[in-house]
């Protein structure tokens, strides 16, 4: 199972779908759906791979290059390979799609199904505002939004230096709760880190994914666990 849909989370008028590791034409260490073109798979099957995901989404995405910062672009009018980690739309079956492998992915929706949003929620990305920018992106009452968080990497696997805590609690003294102290270091909750954030926000109705990608080897890309390894993706888009 390559290609999962995301189901009773959104509005009708709202679809979305996230992909793993499993089904593809990439080889080791891509094995085997890598979506990555910038990771140093062969580029043809990261076509294929994309040729295949393709098949789930309405028209061909606009692919993000994901530096880990605050940019978030109008997926309809943005270039292929734009500088952003967050795309939004209010436009008719065009998706917004962003890759992760550990990093938190992010869908958005207002439930009217009036418009969508994806963000790439990095701790870097995270700690400096991505979630608030794509969310006002969106220019909708952030009450009125959904959200869906997919796998990322687990509370119990993700080691962060002290300077990653301050932050996140310089700018918001709740998120003090995602972390814990594991010696001289801390575990981050990243999924509870991106919860905190929406909710001082306004948005509360979330649904979160279980998924840990650095525990399941067999299903998810890890970055932190591998180094050398392939990308996922989640999409969403209004119908």
């Amino acid at each position: 199972m390559a290609v999962n849909l995301i189901e009773l989370v959104f509005p009708q008028d709202v679809n979305a779908v996230y992909s793993d590791r499993l089904g593809g034409f990439s080889q080791p260490p891509y094995a085997s759906y890598n979506l990555g073109a910038h990771v140093g798979d062969n580029a043809a099957f990261v076509a294929r791979n994309r040729l295949d995901f393709g098949r789930y989404l309405p028209r061909e995405p606009c692919w993000l290059n994901q530096v880990h910062g605050t940019d978030v672009v109008d997926a309809a009018l943005a270039p292929t390979n734009a500088d952003a980690d967050g795309a939004v739309t209010r436009g008719r079956h065009i998706p917004c799609v962003i890759m992760v492998a550990d990093c938190l992915p992010i869908l958005l929706a207002d439930r009217n199904g009036r418009c969508v949003g994806a963000a790439h929620g990095g701790w870097r990305g995270l700690a400096s505002g991505i979630v608030a920018k794509t969310v006002q992106a969106m220019q909708t009452p952030a009450q009125e939004m959904i959200a869906w968080l997919g796998p990322a990497i687990g509370p119990r696997t993700f080691q962060v230096g002290a300077e990653v805590r301050e932050a996140f609690v310089n700018q918001l003294p709740a998120t003090e709760q995602a972390f814990k102290v594991d010696g001289e270091r801390y575990l981050a909750d990243i999924k509870q880190l991106a919860v905190l954030q929406l909710n001082q926000l306004g948005v509360t109705q979330i649904t979160v994914h279980s998924g840990c990608t650095y525990s399941d080897e067999e299903r998810f890309f890890s970055y932190r666990r591998d180094g050398q390894t392939g990308r996922m993706a989640a999409a969403i888009w209004l119908a």
